[in-house]
């Protein structure tokens, strides 16, 4: 239990805890990567790689938080399920001393879907024994909750690497290269919510890849773009067409609640302050491509 405890404790070291959002949102980030390594001890990386937004802040610096584990096939596999991984899953979570169970969402799509629940005042209390002041004040039966999603049927060209992490113990993960994972972030730009249905995240990271000179994986884009139906499979996508798409999105888009959305999962809001139309049409002009 001690030695439970100190690594624990150890991964928790790089965060600072103020409130009690603090501790919840470095609570599920711990346990997202528990369940990364928990997934490395299969060949579940042999068939999958990460992306997405929480690839980007655990293995990337992004500084932001973020809620959901997304994975993609490297290869269509329409029968694939996440049900083998479960028990060593749970294994990985039983030898750090957390009570946690996973379930899996059976639905008739691509995305296989599964969810890390546990109690979350006996957690809480786990990961913080001393936080005294916290534990009165949540309830006796509410649960946290990691969602993890498998797209089965990934569209083509993403190129992947492997990272490595050394706690809770040393592993490895495959995941998206930063100009694939930037293509998957335009892709969601692009197409995920419209007007007042906006996910602010989606453009804070795109501000966090610009920021980085990261060059978009074009062809990947165009295959997510295909795929979806959003462009025709002769558009002749380059880095011009590309930012007139992105300039006309930015035209359709209320920034004031693309700033509610994200303002929970940051800790410095005066980054999204500059937020609006001529703002993102100004930063896109910088928008580089691969070849």
């Amino acid at each position: 239990w001690r030695t439970t405890m100190l690594i624990i404790h150890q991964m928790l070291k790089k965060y600072e805890l103020h409130t009690i959002d603090d501790h919840m949102h470095a609570m599920k980030e711990v346990i997202q990567e528990i369940v990364l390594s928990g997934l490395s001890r299969t060949n579940f990386f042999t068939q999958a790689a990460f992306y997405g937004g929480t690839a980007l802040r655990i293995f990337h610096g992004l500084n932001r938080f973020s809620e959901v584990l997304d994975f993609s096939l490297l290869a269509i596999d329409p029968d694939f399920r996440f049900d083998p991984f479960l028990s060593t899953l749970k294994n990985e979570m039983g030898s750090l001393g957390l009570d946690i169970g996973i379930k899996v969402k059976t639905a008739q799509t691509q995305i296989e879907s599964a969810f890390v629940t546990g109690n979350m005042k006996k957690l809480f209390q786990t990961f913080y024994p001393n936080s005294v002041e916290y534990h009165t004040g949540l309830h006796a039966h509410e649960k946290i909750r990691v969602k993890i999603e498998v797209d089965t049927k990934p569209p083509e060209h993403a190129t992947t690497e492997m990272k490595y992490r050394l706690l809770p113990s040393p592993y490895q993960v495959r995941l998206y290269d930063l100009s694939s994972l930037f293509a998957g972030k335009i892709d969601a730009v692009l197409r995920r919510g419209w007007k007042t249905r906006v996910k602010g995240r989606d453009f804070y990271d795109y501000v966090f890849f610009l920021s980085k000179e990261t060059p978009v994986n074009i062809a990947h884009l165009k295959a997510r773009l295909i795929g979806s139906g959003f462009i025709d499979p002769d558009f002749e996508l380059n880095k011009e067409s590309l930012i007139d798409l992105l300039d006309r999105r930015f035209g359709d888009v209320d920034f004031e609640e693309a700033k509610k959305d994200v303002l929970p999962f940051i800790k410095d809001t005066a980054r999204v302050n500059l937020w609006s139309e001529a703002f993102f049409k100004d930063i896109t002009k910088q928008l580089k491509t691969t070849r």
